[in-house]
C-alpha cells in the first residue's frame, strides 16, 4: 500500500497531525462485542481536530461508527466546513468507511474533500468522497424549502 500521491491541499504538519489524532482515536473506541476498533478524526476548515470512534451496542444496529460519531460532535459543536477526514482500524489494508457513513459525510462535505483510510501500521490511502461514493445524493439535489409543496 503507498502513502500518498497528492496531499489534497493539506500541509506536512496537517497530515501528521491528522494522522496521528485517528490512530489515537482507536484507543476511546467501545467495541465488547467485535473487537473491532475503529478511530476517526475530522480536519476543520478553522484547523481544529475532532474525534470520534465506534461505539457499539448489544442490540447490534443501534451502536455507532467512528466516522458518524466524530461528525455528529463536530456539527453539534457549531462546525459545518471540513477540510478533511482520517479514519483508522486494527486490519490490513486499510479498511473504508461503511456506505451509511459516506452518505452521513456527504451532508456536510465537499465531494473534493480527502479522507485518509489507514491500515493497522498507520499507512495510509487517500481518496476523495467522490471517488468513495460516486453519483452521490447530497443537499444540493434537494429543492430549496420554500419551493417544497406542502400536502
Amino acid at each position: 500500500m503507498s502513502n500518498h500521491s497528492s496531499t489534497h491541499g493539506l500541509s506536512v504538519a496537517e497530515l501528521e497531525d491528522l494522522s496521528k489524532k485517528t490512530i489515537e482515536a482507536k484507543d476511546t473506541a467501545y467495541c465488547p462485542y467485535s473487537k473491532f476498533r475503529v478511530g476517526a478524526c475530522i480536519l476543520t476548515a478553522d484547523g481544529k481536530f475532532i474525534t470520534g470512534a465506534n461505539i457499539e451496542n448489544a442490540s447490534y444496529p443501534v451502536g455507532m461508527c467512528a466516522e458518524r460519531a466524530a461528525f455528529a460532535k463536530a456539527v453539534t459543536e457549531g462546525h459545518r466546513e471540513f477540510k478533511a477526514l482520517g479514519v483508522a482500524t486494527d486490519v490490513e489494508p486499510a479498511a473504508s468507511p461503511c456506505g451509511m457513513c459516506r452518505q452521513f459525510i456527504r451532508e456536510f462535505c465537499a465531494l473534493e474533500m480527502p479522507v485518509l483510510m489507514h491500515d493497522r501500521h498507520g499507512k495510509y490511502v487517500i481518496m476523495t468522497l467522490e471517488q468513495l461514493l460516486p453519483m452521490s445524493f447530497g443537499p444540493d439535489a434537494l429543492p430549496p424549502p420554500e419551493k417544497l409543496v406542502q400536502q
